[in-house]
């Protein structure tokens, strides 16, 4: 029987064209670059194609309403839409962002053209019930793209509901999340077990342990991949402060720091999407440039390791 959830809406019926067709421009901030269509990559569940360079809303997107802390952000989607980006990641845990989110995305139009994933993160059935149709209203985003269990907090009851709500059609995509390798074991198990669309984690030029086995596990299981933290809070700036990129970064296109370690991360074949978090247009100018071009052969990544653990 058809309900609101199943019926085909505008937006869902534009979306994944639109995802298409906004990459096809050519993004006015990106200058020489020679190609100009943002890279995109299967999701695995689906067959659907993921551009590989969104935006998260940790901090960044927790803001009130005034117009002097909302334009700013305002400028970094409309970077994200006409660069070909289309992921919006966001949680109830990051205070006021799924409202902004959703408050920004309708003023500027381009619910068609966003993939929003939001988490659920609280324990017990109903609790989790009531967040989630919270977390869609606020975004305005129904069905969701992409329901993620937050840090895997009550996952065996969250997942339950997930697997209900999929099959009605009030989300399109589920996912597990967790940001530390103490909850690898925990996620392995998940990801061998449960039939899961996205795994989201972190992993970094700094931090590669989700390289040993989660990263090839997602791979084989056929589950897509979203990585956060992908500048290990910062840290990986400070590293390199006052130092030049090397000038062979050239051979993968990139020319600033921020490149190198988004294209460091999106060189593995597992990963579908990075999500680093600004509330800075510049910033966003820099990190969508890493969505295009080319990526770092392995032994290019292995001197990148080199030079960042020197």
């Amino acid at each position: 029987m058809e309900n609101k959830w199943s019926k085909i809406s505008r937006r869902e019926a534009t979306k994944w064209i639109s995802f298409g067709a906004s990459s096809l421009l050519v993004p006015r901030l990106l200058g020489g670059q020679k190609n100009i269509t943002m890279n995109t990559r299967k999701i695995p569940s689906s067959g659907k194609l993921l551009p590989v360079v969104g935006v998260g809303t940790w901090q960044s997107f927790d803001v009130s309403s005034s117009q002097a802390e909302r334009n700013p952000l305002k400028e970094v989607l409309k970077i994200l839409i006409e660069s070909g980006g289309s992921v919006i990641d966001s949680s109830p845990m990051y205070g006021r962002s799924e409202k902004v989110v959703g408050e920004l995305t309708a003023e500027l139009e381009i619910k068609n053209k966003i993939f929003e994933a939001t988490k659920v993160w609280t324990t017990g059935k109903e609790e989790g019930i009531d967040q989630m149709h919270t977390s869609m209203n606020l975004m305005g985003a129904m069905p969701m793209d992409l329901m993620q269990i937050h840090n895997l907090v009550d996952w065996k009851t969250h997942i339950k509901t997930l697997k209900k709500w999929k099959e009605e059609g009030k989300i399109r995509n589920i996912g597990i999340t967790h940001y530390h390798k103490g909850g690898y074991a925990e996620m392995e198990k998940i990801m061998k077990t449960e039939k899961i669309d996205f795994i989201q984690i972190n992993y970094n030029l700094a931090v590669r342990d989700a390289a040993e086995r989660i990263l090839p596990l997602a791979k084989d299981k056929g589950i897509a991949v979203i990585i956060n933290r992908p500048y290990e809070g910062g840290s990986l700036f400070k590293k390199v402060k006052g130092k030049a990129i090397p000038t062979w970064a050239k051979e993968f296109e990139a020319e600033s720091w921020g490149q190198v370690f988004l294209k460091f991360i999106l060189a593995h074949s597992a990963v579908n999407c990075v999500i680093p978090g600004t509330s800075i247009a510049k910033h966003m100018k820099d990190n969508v440039q890493a969505g295009f071009g080319k990526y770092p052969n392995q032994e290019l990544q292995k001197r990148l390791i080199n030079l960042i653990e020197k």
